[in-house]
């Protein structure tokens, strides 16, 4: 679907509200340290920090709250995947156990009735057996018990050991899943300190100092995607598919949804949730990742990018958008920022990836 229409930026206006209300990220010590209050005489009052300072330091929080938030990304995908690959390992050691336990029978049932019926010479038993055609036929039975017998034990000892293998494999990703489990909590520790640091550092502003630098925010991004006009052109490019255009659509229409980490929607996202959804919505499964999305079809150059086409930004990717147009992105920006367009060059572009 080929987007070729001026259109206003949604959700300018919401995007003061979000970041006075929504939880954010890193402490206000980290400022007074950086800012000057360190270095004022003991005993002086530490001066406010300024409004400059705070935006700086929020930002920078934010960033590092995304940052975190990729990584219990990827750690909750990797428990996910790691707890059903040891489901299927408990399941499959069980019916192994099973299988184990019916061939010792089995084995046990054979060796009793060839003890039974081998104490004596089988010359001797055939000399004075009444009906020497059914002993002939019985020992015939036992020497097909025998080799049963035989090919039991094989089986038995075949399947105890891979029974071993399943378990020294489910052990050993009960102990990843473990760490795995460690690794996501922490991770989302991360996260809320940064956000709850953050909050600390708006909350020391004024509710009327708050909700200017909110709108000085929505204001930047706008003139950004707008090239400081009141209109944004995403030009006439056509999207490389159909597929491509339908989740560029679906990314777009939830332009003023609230930033939330972890979030895939549909009411709100974080920048790979936004991604996942939206070429969701057009019938391709990404990854859930901004790591794993920079993998997740075919590279190509930002002078080659076409709207619907994954924008992966940051030498560590921690970051995605979906182009647009004329060097337009739309994506989830940061906690406290709701889905908007912004420039393509204002964070490093690391790679452009074609679903």
């Amino acid at each position: 679907m080929p987007m070729n229409r001026r259109s206003p930026l949604p959700g300018v206006n919401r995007l003061a509200r979000a970041l006075v209300l929504t939880a954010a990220a890193t402490s206000a010590l980290g400022l007074v340290v950086g800012g000057g209050a360190a270095q004022a005489a003991p005993g002086a009052p530490a001066e406010p920090p300024s409004k400059k300072d705070v935006k700086a330091r929020v930002d920078q929080l934010y960033d590092e709250a995304e940052q975190a938030s990729e990584k219990v990304n990827k750690a909750a995908e990797y428990q996910k995947r790691l707890q059903g690959e040891t489901d299927a390992l408990q399941s499959e050691v069980a019916a192994g156990q099973d299988e184990l336990n019916r061939l010792r029978t089995d084995l046990g049932a054979v060796a009793a009735a060839q003890y039974r019926a081998g104490g004596m010479d089988p010359t001797v038993q055939l000399m004075l057996d009444s009906d020497p055609a059914a002993y002939l036929s019985r020992a015939r039975t036992l020497d097909q018990a025998a080799e049963r017998q035989r090919d039991t034990l094989h089986q038995l000892l075949d399947r105890q050991r891979r029974l071993d293998q399943r378990r020294a494999e489910t052990t050993a990703k009960l102990g990843e899943l473990d760490q795995v489990r460690r690794s996501l909590a922490e991770s989302k520790r991360d996260v809320q300190q940064r956000l709850s640091q953050a909050q600390q550092l708006l909350n020391s502003l004024g509710e009327e100092e708050r909700a200017r630098l909110a709108a000085q925010d929505a204001q930047e991004a706008e003139n950004r995607a707008t090239r400081g006009t009141d209109r944004i052109d995403l030009g006439n490019q056509a999207a490389p598919s159909d597929r491509a255009a339908a989740a560029l659509a679906a990314a777009v229409g939830k332009i003023g949804s609230p930033y939330v980490y972890g979030s895939t929607g549909p009411g709100s996202f974080d920048c790979s949730g936004l991604m996942y959804w939206a070429w969701r919505q057009a019938g391709v499964s990404l990854p859930r990742t901004s790591q794993e999305q920079a993998n997740a079809g075919q590279r190509v150059s930002l002078s080659e990018a076409r709207p619907g086409d994954l924008v992966i930004f940051y030498r560590d990717a921690h970051h995605v958008g979906m182009y647009a147009g004329d060097g337009v992105v739309v994506h989830a920006p940061y906690p406290g920022a709701r889905v908007r367009y912004e420039s393509v060059s204002h964070m490093p572009v690391s790679a452009v990836v074609r679903p």
